[in-house]
């Protein structure tokens, strides 16, 4: 097998699923062998991300590194991952021979895109938004992040660990009262920087005032395979 794609996935097990039928769909195509070759390392035993970086704990870090080495050993072009906070780690590496595409960066450059001179809400872990990983990025590219109140916050951890990681349904209630926050905040748009955020725009069907870092990420590495991806008439 040549030209491959490999993927950390397993953070969670759904969001990865949902990675894997993103690539399939996005690919232009009209046999099997017009998709992408992939190695999935679905390694749902890496330790919580956000909660680590609360903590200061390295744990995740390793074991996504020894990851990449196996990723690296098998002959992958470059590496993805399927958590936006495990970016934290990722952005650390500098040992590896094969690039990594980097959810976090690619979205910023979107958004700066798309967003540039406006305040966008980033919904993310607390890890997330306490190392600042979408912010300096987001900055960097003309937009402003406009992080929720504490109980945006919390519902929106709510959403993430108690219900996709949780294996339930979002929590409308919650969705309605994060809506009506960052749209009373005057924000052009939003930011689901957390991959089971991912997991509910898709089963929602949330408009296009949610930006969905996976379905930008699914794009660039269809790029950077050499393949086409198929747009939205």
């Amino acid at each position: 097998m040549k030209n491959i794609l490999g993927v950390l996935g397993g953070m969670g097990p759904m969001a990865g699923a949902l990675f894997y039928k993103m690539i399939t769909e996005m690919t232009v195509a009209e046999r099997d062998q017009d998709h992408l070759n992939m190695i999935i390392i679905s390694d749902v035993q890496i330790p919580d991300r956000s909660t680590a970086i609360l903590n200061g704990d390295d744990e995740p870090g390793r074991a996504l590194h020894k990851n990449c080495k196996i990723l690296e050993s098998l002959g992958c072009k470059a590496i993805c991952a399927t958590c936006n906070t495990a970016h934290y780690f990722l952005h650390q590496f500098e040992d590896l021979s094969i690039p990594i595409i980097s959810m976090v960066k690619e979205t910023a450059k979107e958004m700066g895109r798309l967003h540039r001179g406006e305040k966008i809400a980033l919904l993310a872990t607390n890890g997330t938004i306490k190392v600042g990983l979408y912010q300096e990025a987001l900055k960097a590219e003309g937009v402003e992040p406009y992080i929720c109140s504490e109980e945006g916050r919390k519902a929106t951890m709510h959403l993430i660990y108690d219900c996709i990681k949780g294996g339930k349904p979002a929590d409308k209630e919650s969705l309605a009262f994060i809506d009506k926050e960052i749209k009373d905040a005057g924000c052009a748009g939003a930011l689901l920087a957390c991959t089971e955020l991912s997991v509910i725009k898709d089963e929602e069907k949330l408009d296009d005032f949610y930006t969905d870092p996976m379905e930008v990420l699914a794009a660039r590495v269809i790029e950077f395979m050499g393949k086409e991806v198929s747009r939205p008439e």
